[in-house]
């Protein structure tokens, strides 16, 4: 049962490989947004681990993200999700990512729980 309220935070390290000149998001050596977007997703799902029925899995279905602020290779990020409503198969999660600074983004974050095997049979 997916209950209201469970978080779970995960750090990470900005290296090279994050930065908006590599992913092409941008031409500066600073974290990306799109890098930002997969490490908050990241974190959702594994928020979501151990909550759902075994045999499902989830799938994101919406985001909406604010990156606020640059962050520097070397920097080192937190990023938290927060379960906090359920309806049916949907779930919505609140994300924060800071850096050593202060707080660099955050978004509102809606996941679909689906059955893997169903799901990929219709594609």
């Amino acid at each position: 049962m997916v209950q209201v309220g469970k978080s779970f935070t995960q750090k990470m390290t900005v290296q090279l490989k994050d930065t908006a000149a590599v992913y092409g998001s941008g031409h500066l050596e600073v974290f990306a947004t799109p890098a930002m977007v997969a490490l908050m997703e990241n974190t959702a799902v594994k928020c979501l681990e151990g909550e759902l029925e075994k045999g499902s899995d989830t799938v994101g279905i919406e985001i909406d993200v604010q990156h606020l602020k640059a962050t520097a290779i070397g920097r080192q990020i937190s990023c938290q999700a927060t379960i906090t409503q359920v309806e049916g198969r949907k779930i919505s999660l609140e994300i924060e990512a800071w850096d050593e600074k202060g707080k660099i983004g955050s978004a509102r974050h809606d996941r679909f729980i689906i059955d893997p095997e169903r799901f990929m049979a219709k594609l």
